[in-house]
C-alpha cells in the first residue's frame, strides 16, 4: 500500500466519521423536539417532518433556530 492507498484509506475514515456524527446529531435533534417541543398547534408535527424528510439540514436548523427560542420560552 503506497502513499495514495494511505490517503484514500485517511480520507475515508474521516467521511465515515463526519456521517456517524451527522446521524447523531440527526437523531438527537428528532429525539430532542419528540419529548421537548410544546404540542400548540402543529409546531410539533411540522418540526418533527422537518428533521425527518431534511435530515442534517433540518437538524442543525432545529438547533440554531427553534431550540433557543423553545429553552427561552418554555425553559426546556
Amino acid at each position: 500500500m503506497g502513499i495514495a492507498g494511505i490517503a484514500i484509506l485517511f480520507i475515508w475514515l474521516i467521511v465515515m466519521a463526519l456521517a456517524v456524527a451527522s446521524f447523531g446529531f440527526w437523531i438527537w435533534m428528532l429525539i430532542d423536539c419528540i419529548t421537548n417541543e410544546p404540542s400548540e398547534g402543529n409546531d410539533k408535527l411540522i418540526w418533527i417532518l422537518v428533521i425527518v424528510f431534511t435530515h442534517f439540514i433540518g437538524a442543525a436548523v432545529y438547533y440554531f433556530v427553534r431550540r433557543p427560542e423553545r429553552i427561552d420560552n418554555f425553559g426546556q
